[in-house]
């Protein structure tokens, strides 16, 4: 009995939360609001110092010492990283970008994306100190847009949430791209050649056909993301590209896979039948059964696909949450309000808001014009116009990027409050807009339905209708 209240006040409504596509969105803001009001009470020197607190990885002469954010930002990031690089080598490869021509639309909306902001950013910094934040304003948070879509349900198309999925992959990758080649510190050349060094086998041990995944889990870590740490690249970067060594081949294919299934499900039921096997014995044999069962089913399973779906649980509701909670903590005093018309504030506000709605409006309105691509079914311009501004939520990827931008306390301070201002201003406007016009153009949808059912009159034409009082 309390093992079913359990389950029912308990777990149940846990799972549900956890299944839902809003719950990490939800997550990601509580943990903002929560560090907010941390690092605004009197509790706000003990939240700054604890994050500044040493660790110590190591043995001997051999040691990584690093502060608590830095170990949150690169190595727990590290995690989401990898869980990025097994959804872009997934799309790319079996997804919304295996096709160039269906991928044109989202990768030139992102391209756009990522152009404008980065511009702007630079019209309001270019020629001072703060110019290294302009990849600040260029990057799409996807838990928290996609979040946004889901809140509406089905007033939105699925071919549209498609959509804003593939420009935030796009987008990932373009943000991938540039830490690695603008937000890197000075290059040891000898962890480099380390970290090649586990990169060649792990794709040689993918091309020889090794599925383990701790083998890769020990080589990806232990190895390349160690060494590409050591080497002076941002060690996230090692995360995406052990991702693209994971095999996405199967052991055994759906055919055998099935056959297999039907010989396991008739041995249970001659066990079942069986009079002979009875008690501990019938539940050893079941037992026994249902555990080739779970080994079927792991060989029936790519490698990608087994990690990626064993990751995004602890990744969405661990990692990010811890992120957002040790980086969006921003102290609000009298110094912190100027804050709000420094020109990186205005830059990452006018770069997120108007930078990523011009750049996605106006590159997906020419890729159409030139009768490159074409809109997505069911999808309107009015739904683009809502995603160019549900893009502008830079929030994860912002934070990340702003902590390898700056040094200098006063930019942090002025970037994260860009940051988080652009990100609530472009959420509720994007989620009201495109309210508004699902809502309104539900209405013409049903209003016109009706109008059809009505003028088209009797089926069989012999049946005279009665006629109207105005006849």
């Amino acid at each position: 009995m309390k093992k079913s209240v359990l389950d029912i006040y308990l777990l149940l409504p846990i799972k549900q939360f956890i299944e839902k596509q809003s719950s990490v969105g939800l997550l990601l803001i509580f943990s903002a609001i929560l560090a907010m009001i941390f690092a605004n009470s009197p509790l706000a020197e003990s939240y700054h110092s604890f994050w500044k607190q040493y660790i110590h990885i190591g043995f001997n002469d051999f040691v990584l010492r690093k502060n608590l954010l830095h170990w949150i930002n690169d190595g727990l990031m590290s995690m989401f990283f990898f869980l990025v690089g097994l959804e872009l080598k997934r799309e790319i490869l079996h997804g919304e970008l295996s096709n160039l021509r269906d991928a044109l639309l989202p990768i030139a909306a992102a391209i756009g994306g990522m152009v404008f902001p980065a511009l702007i950013y630079f019209f309001f910094n270019g020629g001072t100190e703060a110019i290294s934040g302009w990849g600040i304003p260029m990057a799409t948070d996807i838990a928290f847009a996609l979040g946004i879509l889901y809140l509406l349900g089905d007033r939105i198309p699925l071919s549209l949430k498609v959509f804003l999925t593939a420009i935030a992959i796009v987008d990932d990758f373009g943000a991938v791209i540039v830490i690695a080649l603008f937000y890197t510190a000075n290059l040891s050349l000898m962890s480099l050649g380390v970290g090649a060094f586990f990169l060649v086998i792990l794709l040689i041990a993918n091309f020889l056909g090794i599925r383990n995944t701790l083998f890769y889990a020990l080589m990806g870590i232990g190895g390349l993301w160690l060494a590409i740490l050591l080497s002076g690249v941002h060690a996230t970067i090692a995360a995406v590209l052990a991702a693209f060594t994971i095999p996405t081949s199967k052991k055994i294919d759906t055919t055998l896979f099935l056959r297999k299934v039907r010989l396991l499900s008739s041995r249970i039921r001659r066990i079942q039948n069986d009079p002979k096997i009875k008690g501990e014995h019938e539940k050893e044999s079941i037992t026994n059964t249902m555990e080739k069962f779970s080994s079927l089913t792991q060989d029936a399973t790519p490698p990608l696909q087994r990690l990626e779906h064993a990751l995004h649980p602890f990744v969405s509701f661990v990692v990010l949450p811890v992120f957002a909670f040790a980086n969006a903590g921003v102290t609000i005093d009298a110094t912190a309000l100027g804050f709000f018309t420094s020109p990186v504030t205005l830059g990452i506000i006018f770069g997120l808001i108007f930078g990523k709605f011009l750049g996605i409006v106006i590159l997906s309105r020419l890729m159409v014009f030139l009768k490159i691509c074409k809109l997505p079914k069911a999808v309107e311009w009015e739904h683009i116009y809502g995603v160019g501004f549900l893009a502008a939520i830079g929030f994860t990827m912002s934070l990340f990027i702003t902590e390898l931008a700056f040094i200098d306390e006063d930019y942090l301070i002025q970037a994260k409050i860009g940051i988080l201002s652009a990100s609530l201003v472009a959420g509720i406007i994007g989620f009201f807009y495109l309210k508004k016009f699902t809502s309104s153009n539900r209405g013409k949808k049903t209003g016109s339905s009706a109008k059809t059912t009505q003028s088209k009159g009797p089926i069989n034409k012999n049946i005279k209708t009665k006629p109207s009082f105005s006849e």
